[in-house]
């Protein structure tokens, strides 16, 4: 039996629903070390590390991702010290960046690493300044380089890795590309699919009858997803179809970039309301939801928007597209890898407001000659990022890797 150790700060993360599957279908042992409490789950056996220290105020502005990971993974070390000759791996995973792996060839060192690679941070012609409308400070520039210190210890020491597109392996040094394979985390397409009318969603969102529905999904509504982009392009929306109803999933937090640091409010979302007049009538911010909540709000959706910077792919665009949702996309790299315009999606300018709200208009008008879209869509999805195709690929990573590479 294959005994495989996954380490990540949270579960079930980029690992959980693989590890379910290999626990589920091929009998193997999956031993997952998180922050979560222990116990076991889907035939997971979870193990909890903690984090004795950290970066504080004193610590230089430039090194404190790199504190952070440290302590990290010196946590998720003792965690495992005590369990040494009782979990044996045969192979560790990990996410690259919270360096939780980067310590265990001393405790496992038959067990070759492979870590998933998710973002190599760049000061120049990325995420940081793809919006001249928000200026990036000198400081957060000269950070980029040392944001990058626990990632290139992990290209360096691990046996190999795996990046989930194209866009974020181009992003890797060159010198480091050839050890690291494209594989996406997968989706669950027989879960993510769409759904009959839920007569108690739909009561709940208080939807009038024979309107339209415009879905956007985000971790927190921030500048790096286009949450302004997506409300002005609303309010243009609604001056022409009032009937739509815009349904926001995503917190009150930003989870990528400096927003805060460039506003008074409290939330970038306050600070969006607060610059025009908005209908607040026709949207429904919900706040996070459970996937079983989402799958059936994206099934009642006419049009999903889905807007970000070049940056890491949020699984909200693929889980739309697995449900069959037509989906208006930014034209960014990313999403380039993904949707080709007018073949499985839209794609318009992400500072378009304009082009995008008449995108939105062609399809909210007339969603019928649009539907192909959807469906070309899900094809899509199962065809290069099910868990029927992806399973595969991680299987045969990891195979691939003899023990006791390091």
């Amino acid at each position: 039996m294959t005994h495989v150790l996954y380490v990540h700060q949270n579960f079930p993360a980029q690992f959980g629903h693989i590890a379910a599957y290999l626990a589920r279908e091929h009998g193997w042992e999956c031993t997952f070390v998180s922050q979560r409490d222990p116990g076991t789950i889907q035939g997971i056996r979870l193990v909890k590390y903690t984090s004795a220290g950290g970066a504080t105020e004193k610590t230089h502005y430039f090194s404190r991702s790199f504190e952070n990971a440290v302590w990290h993974a010196a946590g998720v070390y003792e965690a495992l010290k005590p369990l040494r000759e009782e979990l044996r791996p045969d192979l560790i995973v990990g996410h690259s960046g919270f360096g939780s792996t980067l310590f265990l060839p001393e405790l496992f060192p038959e067990a070759p690493v492979i870590n998933h690679f998710e973002y190599f941070y760049r000061g120049h012609g990325s995420d940081l300044d793809f919006r001249p409308d928000w200026p990036v400070p000198e400081e957060d520039v000269l950070r980029t380089k040392a944001r990058n210190a626990m990632v290139l210890l992990d290209l360096q020491y691990c046996a190999a890795g795996y990046s989930p597109t194209h866009f974020q392996h181009e992003l890797l040094p060159e010198a480091y590309r050839p050890k690291v394979r494209v594989i996406h985390d997968g989706v669950d397409t027989a879960f993510w699919r769409r759904r009959e009318p839920n007569d108690q969603v739909v009561e709940a969102l208080r939807l009038p009858p024979g309107g339209r529905v415009v879905t956007y999904v985000s971790r927190g509504l921030e500048a790096m997803r286009g949450f302004d982009i997506f409300m002005r392009m609303a309010k243009r929306v609604l001056e022409r179809r009032p009937d739509t109803t815009f349904l926001v999933v995503g917190s009150d937090r930003v989870a990528y970039g400096g927003d805060l640091r460039h506003i008074r409010e409290r939330s970038f979302r306050e600070h969006v309301l607060s610059r025009d007049e908005y209908d607040l009538d026709r949207f429904r911010f919900l706040g996070n939801v459970r996937p079983e909540v989402l799958v059936h709000l994206l099934s009642l959706s006419d049009l999903h928007v889905y807007l970000t910077v070049p940056f890491v792919l949020s699984w909200s665009l693929l889980d739309a597209m697995a449900c069959e949702r037509v989906v208006l996309g930014s034209d960014t790299a990313p999403v380039r890898e993904v949707i080709r315009d007018g073949e499985n999606g839209l794609l318009r300018d992400f500072f378009d407001v304009d082009g995008l709200a008449e995108a939105a208009l062609g399809v909210l008008d007339d969603p019928a000659s649009f539907r192909r879209l959807g469906g070309a869509a899900r094809r899509t999805i199962e065809e290069r990022y099910g868990m029927g195709v992806v399973i595969p690929q991680m299987l045969d990573l990891y195979r691939s890797v003899p023990a006791g590479v390091r």
